[in-house]
């Protein structure tokens, strides 16, 4: 019985010349797309590929990247874990409206990041 094999490399081994022949004919397509396409035709499937630039709003991104930059958020965080860890950190309102505000700073900062990579968020209309 035939073994079938899923995605198992081949190498080819060309010149120089040959090399620089099939890139001129491939005229900008990727050399193994290239290649595909003249052994298998119309029957060459093409490859899933992730793409070369996930990131759909570089301005988003910065905002993000800035606001990171700029907040001192994760080390406030810490403190408050580890005051809450110790049992040092009283539960008053204020404490309360510290935490909300800084869990609404990292929504915020994840609703940017997602909106820089393209990708709705499960609460968006």
């Amino acid at each position: 019985m035939a073994k079938t094999l899923i995605n198992v490399p081949f190498s080819l081994r060309l010149t120089f010349e040959e090399r620089a022949n099939l890139e001129h004919q491939a005229a900008g397509m990727p050399l193994g797309a290239y290649i595909r396409k003249q052994v298998f035709g119309k029957d060459a499937k093409p490859r899933k590929t992730r793409g070369k630039h996930p990131v759909k709003d570089h301005v988003a991104l910065g905002r993000v990247l800035g606001a990171l930059g700029q907040s001192r958020l994760s080390s406030n965080l810490n403190q408050l874990a580890r005051a809450v860890n110790t049992g040092s950190l009283p539960v008053t309102p204020d404490t309360e409206q510290s935490l909300q505000e800084a869990c609404d700073a990292v929504h915020e900062i994840r609703e940017e990041l997602l909106r820089a990579l393209g990708v709705q968020s499960a609460g968006a209309e």
